[in-house]
């Protein structure tokens, strides 16, 4: 049996690819250890509810303030991701079936932790006909049913290989929030996400807007993975032609020797810049800074969201 903890086990596609030199991080980046009463109480009932989440499971440096205040993306459709990302430390290879008790469960520790406001993601399934999106549904219905007032945002793989019409089962169950993230600029794909097209990623976002023009749309980058700025801006432009409202860009951070080097550490400074240019390119939200992630502070970027939508339709 495969353990997890072992990096050679856990990335098996990476396992003979040269050492990449791990730079020292800048003091923007440090955080503080994970712990105290809260972190621990979100930590029993994700194991209670025998939940993964990619917190742990991606290495995020905000674990230790989510969990503390209670917040946890919880990754469904189990650990193991069939597809191999040279940037991402979620454990790659052939997944095991699907837990039909899976939604229900989330759903409960959604309720036991009080969440005004949950993200809910999930490793890539290529192994199956609809890559998950029916069990993204079924998730999205036991919340609703459990916590009905609980907003609620997902994160999806791209369906890449499923028929297109599987997108319709996903925004049907109406989620407030629809994010799949292009990760980075088009010409670093190949070496990035291997696995994965740019325009595709850019088209799904752009149907769901297409299907329910109520939900959210929201996809983010990382950087210091060797693009450049004028990559970056043309990214935004493709964003916002695809009517995405939420842009999210925060410092890749690489896991192990064997993942993606990282290029450089982007400056605080020029995230500021990066933020100030997406508002200009017309995103009604956005979160640039180096510690951004998907889900970081997803509650309280969801309520000026909203209001941002509102403000802009007031104006109309």
């Amino acid at each position: 049996m495969r353990d997890l903890k072992i990096p050679s086990e856990r990335h098996p596609e990476k396992a003979h690819r040269p050492d990449n030199a791990q730079p020292k991080k800048p003091s923007w980046i440090r955080v503080k250890a994970p712990g105290g009463e809260g972190y621990n109480t979100t930590r029993r009932i994700m194991r209670e509810n025998k939940l993964s989440t990619v917190c742990e499971e991606a290495s995020c440096p905000n674990a230790g303030e989510c969990w503390s205040q209670g917040h946890a993306t919880m990754m469904i459709m189990g650990e193991i991701c069939t597809r191999g990302c040279t940037f991402c430390n979620v454990a790659t290879g052939k997944p095991d079936t699907l837990d039909a008790f899976e939604p229900g469960r989330v759903a409960d520790a959604v309720n036991k932790l009080g969440l005004n406001h949950v993200v809910i993601t999930s490793v890539d399934r290529d192994d199956l006909e609809d890559g998950g999106a029916e069990h993204f549904a079924q998730t999205i219905r036991a919340i609703r049913h459990r916590a009905p007032d609980t907003t609620i945002e997902i994160l999806t793989p791209d369906f890449l290989k499923c028929d297109p019409s599987v997108l319709e089962i996903v925004v049907e169950a109406r989620p407030d929030v629809f994010n799949h993230n292009l990760e980075t600029v088009p010409g670093l794909y190949p070496t990035v996400r291997p696995g994965a097209r740019y325009f595709h990623s850019l088209r799904l976002l752009q149907r769901v807007k297409e299907m329910d023009p109520s939900i959210f749309t929201k996809s983010g980058i990382m950087v210091g993975l060797g693009e450049d700025r004028q990559g970056v801006n043309q990214v935004m432009d493709d964003m916002r032609a695809a009517d995405i409202d939420f842009l999210t860009i925060g410092q890749y951070l690489q896991p192990t020797p064997k993942h993606h080097v990282v290029d450089r550490f982007v400056t605080p400074d020029e995230f500021k810049a990066y933020e100030t240019t997406a508002f200009g390119k017309g995103f009604l939200m956005v979160s640039a800074t180096p510690l951004t992630r998907s889900s970081y502070h997803a509650g309280d970027d969801f309520a000026r969201l909203r209001a941002a939508r509102e403000e802009k339709l007031g104006q109309a």
